[in-house]
């Protein structure tokens, strides 16, 4: 029986984990000088994409969206908040729920970002929209399979 050699190169290259944590690094660094000029950062235009698709959301639907825990949540829509970019309702039949919204401000920021920085996203990937989109889905699958516990 012969061993199989270990492959050459860096050993980490052949988990998919550790590809998956190196290209969200990679992309935390093309987003920062793209969202630096709205003073805003990544997991916030994240918050913002996410509540222009749909005003009043609760803060529990956004943690859901964005996959983020409350205690990571909360302090990100305080300083949006703050910054006067989101507001924050108690629910009128459920005084316990927060619904949030996005100011003119926060909304007019979002379209303003969604109009160029995707373009420049695409650009820095030097993929094609198809091999983008391809590649995206797998990521999303991969995603849930490994939020779903049934799944294992």
């Amino acid at each position: 029986m012969t061993e199989t050699p270990a492959p050459a190169g860096n050993p980490l290259d052949q988990f998919l984990c550790f590809s998956v944590y190196a290209a969200g690094l990679a992309f935390n660094r093309v987003y920062k000088p793209l969202l630096d000029p709205f003073g805003i950062t990544y997991p916030q235009y994240l918050a913002l994409v996410a509540l222009s698709s749909r005003d009043g959301q609760t803060v529990s639907e956004l943690g859901e969206r964005l996959h983020l825990e409350s205690n990571t949540l909360t302090p990100l829509i305080k300083r949006l908040e703050a910054a006067g970019l989101v507001t924050r309702t108690r629910d009128k039949q459920d005084e316990r729920v927060v619904r949030l919204g996005l100011t003119s401000a926060g909304s007019d920021l979002a379209k303003t970002a969604l109009g160029c920085v995707p373009g420049e996203v695409l650009k820095a990937t030097g993929m094609d929209q198809a091999a983008l989109e391809r590649l995206n889905n797998s990521l999303a699958a991969l995603g849930a399979a490994l939020r779903d516990p049934a799944a294992r």
